[in-house]
């Protein structure tokens, strides 16, 4: 009798393209040695859909607003990032380094969660009953007893617990560590995390269940499996911190519903994670005093402004060229704001070494920090500190002007609130909204970056 042989194609790791024969480099991302062999998915039969119904298309004013119901995590910092809560029908993936404290976010979370009356789920796939129980009990929690947890590595035994019992909140933990059945290759592989990503996924939106998934990072801090992963979920959140600090940021990289790259702050003790009230004072408690190369930025993270400190150091480059190197910061903004202050401004670094970092761990993305990042360079390069009462922000354009922010407001407020005396910000900002409302705080509007150098 003739064995069956059974169709096998290779999957990419990084963007999920398949291919009939393994090849070195992947056609897809142009990624090297990332193709594993996976068994081929039967196409299906019929020209119905999934459901065995045909779909047609239908008018977009005949559609009905879908309910945008939000659970409360019973943590506020959470829920601003998550834009206000869980919504119904939702997925959310959340990665960060291994210790970090996703598993007690999360516990933390569903404790509130069971407490206030919602039927939670923690499946753990990769710690025992047992170990859960104990960082529980450490945690403590009013709904912490009552929480329901099934560990198992087998998708098949999750969607018979959710079949025998219907649940508002499901967390999985981890992505990575949960198998399917109908599929031969080991958990992790890009077939297993499509597959069970996929169905429980289908499952969130079908029964209208808020779907957390833990997912695993790279070594370069992205997250693990294919990208089709961050596509398939609602929200793509990220657990980040300092190896020398005990607070973390929670960041969102990805919301369908609420603002993206919104920041939630957490400090890590013994019995969990707490929240942090009040972070700008948190980023500013160990600023140095009269110290060169300090600057404050009033930054916006989403939907609140937080004040943070820019370092830089600037030292004359004794070994060959000279180097750039940048910490929570872009480093290509720092190369072209060492170019305009050479060329505009009259401040000759290009043959110095300089550092620029963001104390405390934080990181900022945005070009607000373009003015606060180009007086820090000049004060540590003629080692002259600035006024503790000053903060500084604006955007640096390649002609050396400076161009407005958005939500100056916000970032002036925060300052204000924080006792600053002094903000230094674009002109442009000055003219466009009612800043000049603002009491109790100095507004000095500059147009270019030899103007904010001479006023400070």
């Amino acid at each position: 009798m003739k064995e069956k042989r059974v169709k096998t194609v290779f999957a990419c790791g990084q963007c999920g393209a398949t291919t009939p024969r393994w090849m070195g480099r992947c056609s897809g991302c142009g990624a090297w040695n990332t193709l594993v062999e996976e068994r081929a998915a039967k196409p299906p039969r019929g020209r119905a859909g999934s459901r065995g119904r045909a779909v047609r298309p239908v008018a977009l004013g005949d559609v009905g607003g879908e309910r945008d119901v939000r659970i409360s995590t019973g943590m506020g910092e959470f829920d601003r990032v998550l834009g206000g809560g869980l919504v119904e029908g939702s997925v959310v993936l959340l990665g960060g380094e291994p210790g970090i404290g996703k598993s007690t976010l999360l516990l933390s979370a569903l404790s509130n969660l069971t407490a206030a009356g919602h039927a939670c789920l923690y499946v753990s796939a990769e710690e025992s009953a047992a170990q859960v129980a104990l960082r529980a009990r450490r945690l403590g929690g009013e709904g912490m007893a009552a929480l329901r947890i099934l560990p198992t590595t087998e998708l098949d035994d999750l969607e018979v617990a959710l079949d025998a019992s219907a649940r508002s909140v499901v967390v999985v933990d981890s992505i990575q560590t949960l198998r399917s059945s109908a599929l031969s290759s080991a958990p992790g592989s890009v077939g297993q995390i499509r597959e069970v990503a996929g169905r429980l996924v289908d499952r969130a939106k079908r029964d209208l269940s808020s779907l957390i998934l833990v997912g695993h990072v790279t070594k370069d801090g992205s997250l693990a499996g294919p990208k089709v992963l961050e596509h398939l979920v609602d929200t793509v959140l990220s657990f980040e911190a300092d190896a020398s600090q005990a607070y973390r940021l929670l960041r969102a990289d990805k919301n369908r519903f609420g603002p993206s790259f919104e920041v939630g702050v957490f400090e890590m003790a013994g019995d969990g994670l707490h929240e942090v009230e009040d972070p700008s004072a948190l980023f500013l408690a160990e600023r140095p005093k009269d110290a060169s190369g300090s600057v404050v930025l009033p930054s916006a993270e989403g939907s609140r402004a937080l004040l943070v400190e820019l370092q830089a150091l600037v030292a004359p480059a004794l070994y060959g060229a000279a180097r750039r190197l940048a910490s929570g910061l872009d480093g290509q903004r720092l190369a072209i704001l060492l170019a305009v202050l050479d060329r505009k401004a009259g401040v000759h670094v290009l043959d110095q070494d300089v550092f620029a970092s963001v104390a405390g761990g934080a990181r900022v993305v945005e070009r607000a920090a373009d003015l606060a990042l180009a007086v820090a360079i000049v004060s540590s390069f003629h080692d002259r500190p600035l006024a503790q009462g000053v903060a500084v922000f604006g955007e640096v354009g390649l002609a050396g002007e400076v161009r407005a922010v958005p939500r100056a407001e916000a970032r002036v407020r925060e300052a204000a609130k924080l006792g600053f005396e002094r903000v230094i910000l674009p002109r442009a900002n000055m003219e466009r909204s009612s800043l000049g409302s603002i009491q109790g705080i100095e507004l000095d509007a500059v147009s270019s970056v030899e103007e904010a150098l001479e006023r400070i």
